[in-house]
């Protein structure tokens, strides 16, 4: 069931290395998620958005140190999907959706 899915996909609202967990919702106009949202029929199910910067950025290639974020990310996504799967997505939505304290897009 659409309860126990988890859509984990690219986010050009929010900065670089940046993840926001969400339990329901619009597409937001993101392609992707109305195609999802569109073949389920229904927009209950979690999603882990890991931002990639402004569009204006993602035309050219990451650099060294944005990869690097890119890495850390991931990661950051896997630990928590694990917590979505074991606390329940309170626990990950309070852990993962902070804002950095330094949030500003690596070059």
């Amino acid at each position: 069931p659409e309860a126990d899915l988890i859509v984990i996909y690219d986010e050009l609202d929010l900065p670089l290395g940046t993840i926001r967990i969400r339990q329901r919702g619009s597409s937001a106009g993101h392609n992707g998620m109305e195609s999802i949202i569109g073949t389920l029929g229904t927009q209950e199910f979690l999603r882990v958005r890991l931002g990639i910067a402004p569009e204006k950025k993602i035309l050219k290639p990451f650099t060294k140190r944005q990869l690097k974020v890119v890495d850390e990310v991931l990661d950051t996504a896997a630990e928590a999907v694990k917590v979505i799967l074991t606390e329940g997505p309170a626990a990950a939505m309070n852990r993962f959706n902070r804002k950095k304290e330094d949030e500003d897009e690596p070059d």
